[in-house]
């Protein structure tokens, strides 16, 4: 086992702060040598996962908080992502590759996090999200 990362933070309920914790987590995986591929990807999800709490979770409100846990080793990065909102459930999330919800934008964040990281975990409640990102053994081309 090699080098082990860790931190966790409570930000105030503001994009500014997001993007603030995003890069430091970003910057943790450039430290490490991962393939450029994989930190746009997790920069990604973890812009989504972030814009969801702040936006959706805690509906924009100064007040609440997000809490964000992030753990990086070798192989793998973890970050969870809490908000103070009430939660939501998947299934209550339009399916945005349906022919129907094409032109809507909700959902999209959802699959976009699905689509960049190995594992997305919802809590019961739906406010706690946990996001991990494994490294391929071998580097796969495109």
């Amino acid at each position: 086992m090699g080098h082990i990362e860790q931190f966790e933070v409570w930000i105030p309920n503001d994009a500014t702060e997001g993007h603030e914790v995003q890069a430091r987590i970003v910057g943790l995986m450039e430290q490490q040598g991962w393939p450029m591929r994989d930190v746009f990807g997790v920069r990604l999800a973890l812009e989504e996962a972030l814009v969801n709490a702040i936006k959706h979770g805690n509906r924009m409100d100064p007040s609440k908080q997000v809490y964000i846990a992030c753990e990086v080793v070798d192989h793998e990065v973890t970050v969870v992502i809490e908000d103070q909102g009430d939660g939501f459930h998947l299934d209550d999330v339009p399916d945005p590759t349906a022919e129907e919800n094409l032109d809507k934008p909700g959902g999209r964040g959802i699959m976009l996090i699905r689509t960049f990281m190995t594992v997305v975990e919802y809590n019961a409640k739906g406010n706690r999200l946990s996001l991990t990102k494994r490294l391929d053994g071998e580097m796969r081309q495109e």
